[in-house]
Order: C-alpha cells, then structure tokens, then sequence
C-alpha cells in the first residue's frame, strides 16, 4: 500500500483559546495526511470527543476551564488507550513536566514551536514516537539529577538493555528497535519492561532522560 492510500491522521484539538483552535485547524487543514476530526475547549467535551472519534493524536493544553490537560489526559488514556497525547502548552516547569509524563503523555511541546516543527511532532507521535520540546527536556535532566546519577542507574543494566534504551533514546518505536537488533517485537516489550522496572521508570521519556544523562556523565 503506498503512502498516499494510507487514512490520514486523525487529530482533537483541546484548548480553551478558540483563537489558538482556529489556528491549529488552519495550519493542520493543509496537510493532506492529517484531519482534524474534532476540537473542544474544556476537560469534559475534550474527553467526550476523544471518546466518540477515537483519534489517533490528541493536542492538548494544560490550563483548562473545569480542570487541568493532566485529568482529560488520564481520562482519554481510559477511555481510548490507542490514542496519543501530546501536550501543546506555553506552560512549562518541573511539577508540570513531571506531572504530564505520569499522567501518560506522549509528547510535551511548547506553542513557540513553529509549523513543521508541530507537524513533524504529530506524524512521530502518531508513528509511536515520543517527543519533547528542548527547554522540556532540560527541565527533565534536572528532575533526573535531583535523584541521583543516570550513570549510577544505568549500572543496573545489561548491555542488551542498554543497547535497547539507547535506540528507545533515539525516538525509535519497538518495532524498529525490533529490526535494528534482530529481535522479535514481544522481546523488545519483556526488556522495556525490565528497564523501567531497574530505573524505577513507568514512561519511555523518563528513560530516554536517564539514558542521557547517564551518557553525558561517562563523557565529562
């Protein structure tokens, strides 16, 4: 099947600014392979039209009128787990950086990011990717920090693991770690699993920031 025949992305737009909605929807309208399936500017119509479109990506804001992205994010989690979040925000600290990825975030962006660069998030989000403003990830290499040493929690790792995390680091999704190494997609889960359970990690994003700054560390 070519590119061209596959559907397009499915998108919900949820922030509470119709100014920054209609926005969104100008931009994405010119991409041929994505749609804007629906949009809503509280928690509660953002998790009711994610429910009821099942969209592939959700862009969602922090400051909502009856609640917070974090609650609509649990909650479109729930209700629709094949779904991608990803946090599109002027709003950027450590609890709330924190916060998003426990609360299952695929993604994390500020609005300054430009057209391509927001278009480009959603076809990697889509694709099983996990995306992270820059200024987002300096803030999670400090949470990191302030919990001890990426190298130190590496140590625990086996060179396959390590090998794995390396490629998850990289923004790969399992299957393409599974063709880079040679191994089955099941396979790739079981050591997943094992590293977050080693890093005391639930999130790709955590581990992809341990396995940073744990390389940094061996290079200074």
């Amino acid at each position: 099947m070519s590119k061209a025949a596959s559907p397009p992305i499915s998108v919900v737009l949820v922030d509470d600014s119709e100014v920054v909605r209609m926005g969104l929807r100008a931009l994405l309208g010119t991409e041929p392979d994505i749609q804007v399936a629906a949009e809503a500017g509280t928690v509660a119509s953002g998790v009711a039209a994610c429910a009821r479109v099942r969209p592939r990506v959700v862009l969602l804001d922090i400051r909502l009128p009856d609640g917070t992205g974090f609650e609509a994010c649990r909650q479109i989690l729930q209700t629709s787990p094949d779904t991608r979040v990803l946090f599109l925000t002027s709003v950027v600290d450590d609890a709330m950086v924190d916060e998003a990825i426990r609360a299952g975030a695929h993604g994390y962006l500020l609005k300054e990011v430009d057209g391509r660069g927001l278009v480009s998030a959603i076809h990697d989000v889509a694709a099983g990717k996990s995306i992270l403003d820059p200024a987002v990830t300096a803030r999670l290499m400090h949470l990191v920090k302030s919990g001890g040493s990426g190298r130190d929690a590496l140590a625990s790792l086996s060179p396959q693991e390590k090998r794995v995390l390396a490629l998850i680091a990289e923004g790969c999704t399992n299957k393409e770690v599974a063709l880079k190494l040679g191994l089955s997609e099941k396979t790739v889960k079981n050591y997943l699993s094992t590293v977050f359970e080693k890093l005391h990690v639930s999130r790709r994003a955590e581990a992809a920031v341990i396995y940073a700054q744990g390389f940094r560390e061996g290079k200074s």
